[in-house]
């Protein structure tokens, strides 16, 4: 073993647990590792989904393997050779002997069974690094208060840390190389790729959104807005139901288990509660009216159907917390419990204006700013879509073409920053309905012309989109089911199928 390799006080993440004591760290089981994956590629296969790079003590050994995944993921071999024309010049590397350090790991390699357990014992050791380092700091600024650093924030951030330590072996998230920035980039192009339909993201389940939005993106903020009677919730309890539907587990692209179809939802009722929005999606998926299952007046076949339905969706892997004015700290915590215990894809909020801020904004519009920053920090922090619905301000109601627009959101100018995706639900039929003349007006037929066109009709409206093209998506909406579907297009016939 090379002993200028060891260099307990470079590249430490943290300070000492105690004077001249070094972090815990094995140089032995990273060299060991590197080797045995310099010398045997398919290696690298059965330890990717447990290593990365900055797991690594040594900050030379995590360059080395930053390089040699880069390579091996683009099909190309990763040896001392190939790897020298990219390390040569590496200050660190020059320190430990140059490109000879490369070929001594290679040649005191081990065998391929013992792999994984170096690697093991290699995550652990980064793992009891981040939790030393992250207890110093919460003793550190619980030992000095200041009026600013409120104690339920410092919980709220040692625990989001925490998070961050328990599912990716770090504490907190620095600086990101642009070669691991690519990576990801290719891996979720080639999953969108090789996808049936070419999604990046989860679907929605309604084919015409889905190839507007390319589907649900992780790390992305979605306001669905709308006016009250417009169909916000049914639309996303819609979308929930799909996805929940359509779970499907098994190995991701990156190596990882997860949720390969559809996925797992966590749906924020702040609204309705947890019963009504059961029943609500119940409706749907059995054809029974809402209405008529809550007053309870159904024929046996009905009630069976609801029945079967109830069965059917005991599975579907959709967590509901209806619990009424949350803080937006509360719903960041939440979501990642449940993201460590059941597994989360997507989180839906219904709806943004009715969480709470920290309470130490002066005003609604700052309060407001606070909510829709979480719930984007959310979304970037558990890499998942964050849907949250929207109220529009009363200003739609004075125009003639109550089509909304960006400037409708109430508090519009934080929601519309921060989001990166933006759409509106508008059906022309709710507002027609209520300029019906009466029978023996001329007017009369001309209202009935237009009833019939835009009769079981939905408009979304897609008002931004910051990777992608705005425009406007026609759905179907049954609003005895509060269900929206597909459109069936003229030249598709009536034989086209909904949900």
């Amino acid at each position: 073993m090379n002993d200028q390799a060891q260099r307990p006080d470079e590249g430490q993440p943290g300070n000492l647990p105690a004077e001249g004591t070094a972090l815990p760290h094995n140089i032995e089981a990273e060299q060991q590792l590197l080797g045995a994956i310099l010398t045997n590629n398919d290696i690298y296969d059965r330890i990717a989904a447990v290593i990365k790079p900055e797991h690594f003590y040594e900050p030379v050994h995590q360059r080395i393997y930053e390089v040699a995944s880069a390579k091996i993921q683009k099909n190309a071999l990763a040896s001392p050779v190939t790897l020298k024309a990219y390390l040569e010049d590496d200050a660190g590397l020059k320190e430990l002997g140059g490109p000879a350090y490369l070929a001594r790991l290679a040649g005191a390699a081990i065998s391929a069974y013992a792999a994984r357990d170096y690697a093991l014992m290699i995550y652990e050791m980064a793992v009891r690094r981040g939790l030393i380092e992250l207890g110093q700091d919460i003793s550190t600024r619980a030992s000095k208060p200041t009026i600013d650093d409120d104690p339920k924030e410092q919980i709220a951030s040692a625990e989001q840390r925490l998070y961050n330590l328990a599912e990716e072996g770090q504490a907190q998230k620095g600086w990101t190389s642009f070669l691991s920035a690519v990576t990801d980039a290719v891996q979720s192009a080639n999953a969108a790729y090789q996808r049936d339909g070419g999604l990046a993201g989860v679907s929605t389940g309604l084919t015409d959104l889905d190839k507007k939005l390319g589907g649900f993106h992780p790390s992305d903020l979605l306001i669905l807005a709308g006016r009250p009677s417009m169909g916000k919730t049914s639309l996303a309890t819609n979308i929930a139901f799909n996805i929940t539907k359509a779970y499907k587990r098994g190995i991701r692209h990156d190596g990882v288990e997860g949720a390969v179809e559809g996925g797992v939802v966590g749906f924020f009722s702040l609204e309705m509660s947890a019963e009504q929005l059961a029943a609500r999606i119940l409706s749907e998926a059995s054809e029974v009216p809402s209405e008529r299952i809550r007053r309870g007046d159904m024929t046996e076949s009905e009630f069976r159907r609801f029945v079967e339905a109830a069965k059917a969706l005991e599975a579907c892997p959709l967590y509901i917390d209806d619990t009424p004015a949350l803080p937006i700290g509360q719903v960041a915590a939440r979501c990642r419990r449940l993201k460590r215990t059941h597994g989360l894809d997507v989180v839906m909020v219904d709806y943004l204006q009715l969480l709470r801020g920290s309470g130490r904004g002066d005003n609604r519009v700052q309060e407001i700013g606070e909510i829709s920053m979480g719930l984007k920090a959310i979304a970037k922090e558990l890499n998942i879509p964050v849907i949250a619905l929207s109220q529009l301000s009363r200003t739609v109601e004075s125009r003639e073409d109550k089509r909304p627009q960006l400037s409708d959101l109430r508090e519009s100018g934080s929601i519309e920053q921060d989001a990166d995706v933006v759409m509106f639900v508008y059906r022309d039929e709710y507002y027609h309905e209520r300029l019906k003349p009466p029978e023996d007006d001329p007017k009369f037929a001309e209202w009935m012309q237009k009833a019939e066109r835009v009769h079981g009709k939905a408009e979304v409206i897609l008002g931004k989109q910051r990777h992608g093209p705005i425009g406007t998506v026609e759905l179907a909406f049954e609003s005895q089911f509060t269900r929206f579907s597909d459109l069936a297009k003229p030249w598709q016939g009536d034989g086209s199928e909904g949900f």
